[in-house]
């Protein structure tokens, strides 16, 4: 490292050997410790600015107390208990005051899907989704001790939450195994919940679904998952929705999409057609000279805006069809017709070709 790097630089350092030589992860090798042990001592030479100035100009000599029997600056202490802190989870390092963990924890997060017709996603609706969830116990209320009983200390940390190792210079405190940091544990539990402090319930819950949602919409129920461990906060509930296909509406965000066969007539004269909506019966007037293809557009006959206001519109894409079987009276008319009516049967240029190309796609 430069003489000159920062201390930032010489913290990053510090890390990158700390995680290679640290005892824990090089048991029984006496080189790695002993590499460990003079990288603790170096960095408390050069993250104390005094002795890092005095390294600087007297070297070793300087700071001859660092790695003997002066021992470590108090002040350094703090900054190992920082980085072990980081790096390994440690509670307290070298005598530094550690802290016990709450029992308290969050309730899980819980996930239920439904399904929904088209109508009640397009326009809201309300319904009832069933879960499986731990709630509080209510005969301990989630303290999961016995009646007239509470969690007593625990007896491998003292209450403290945490036990203490020797590693070789280092005296290092780590979570306790047996409290889970807690400090406390439940000698008499609870006969109802064994002293979990929740209990396995099945609940109904009223959901309501806002008008507008689409397929995989999921809504959040805030609280109404699992309950927290020993008075922890409960999770959420998140209720996933499934919409079927409508019989023929297709939809693309708040629009609806639908193709309406018409006759060879009503394309060349133009008429009213009786369109089934999502709302009742609307009436669409075709224009006359009507090509197979062409999209006329409903406004505002489409799915609300969810959680906004408006709505979209419906695309009706009208196809012209054919008929394949004529009796004798209609072939006689369209022969007449086709007398009456001169079309030119010529390619169309290429531009024309794709517009009618695009069309039927």
């Amino acid at each position: 490292m430069a003489r000159g790097a920062s201390d930032q630089e010489i913290k990053s350092a510090y890390r990158k050997l700390a995680l290679q030589y640290h005892p824990d992860r090089n048991p029984n090798n006496p080189d790695a410790e002993e590499k460990f042990k003079e990288a603790s001592e170096a960095y408390a030479v050069l993250a104390d600015g005094e002795k890092r100035s005095l390294y600087d100009r007297y070297g070793h000599a300087g700071v001859g107390g660092v790695g003997g029997g002066g021992g470590f600056d108090a002040s350094v202490f703090q900054d190992f208990g920082d980085i072990f802190g980081d790096l390994f989870g440690f509670g307290d390092i070298l005598g530094g005051s550690g802290r016990r963990r709450s029992r308290a924890q969050r309730g899980a997060d819980l996930r239920e899907d439904i399904t929904l017709e088209f109508e009640e996603a397009v326009f809201g609706t309300e319904t009832t989704v069933t879960v499986r969830r731990n709630e509080t116990c209510e005969t301990c209320r989630g303290s999961g001790a016995a009646a007239g009983k509470a969690p007593v200390p625990c007896r491998s940390c003292g209450g403290h939450g945490q036990v203490r190792y020797q590693q070789g210079f280092f005296s290092i405190a780590r979570t306790c195994p047996t409290c889970q940091g807690s400090g406390t544990v439940i000698t008499d539990p609870c006969p109802k919940c064994k002293g979990e402090g929740r209990i396995l319930k099945q609940k109904t819950i009223d959901a309501k679904v806002p008008a507008g949602v689409e397929d995989g919409t999921r809504i959040r129920f805030t609280g109404m998952g699992e309950s927290g461990a020993f008075g922890g906060p409960a999770g959420d509930l998140y209720v996933v929705l499934h919409v079927k296909e409508h019989s023929f509406f297709e939809r693309e965000g708040n629009n609806l999409h639908c193709v309406v066969p018409i006759s060879f007539t009503q394309a060349a004269l133009g008429t009213e057609i009786h369109l089934p909506t999502l709302e009742g019966e609307h009436t669409l007037r075709v224009p006359e000279g009507t090509q197979s293809g062409t999209t006329l557009r409903i406004k505002g006959k489409g799915v609300p805006v969810l959680n906004g206001h408006g709505k979209g519109d419906i695309h009706v894409q009208l196809q012209v069809q054919t008929p394949n079987k004529l009796n004798k009276r209609q072939r006689e008319l369209l022969q007449e017709m086709e007398s009456l009516t001169k079309i030119e049967n010529k390619p169309q240029p290429r531009t024309l070709l794709g517009k009618v190309k695009d069309m039927f796609n």
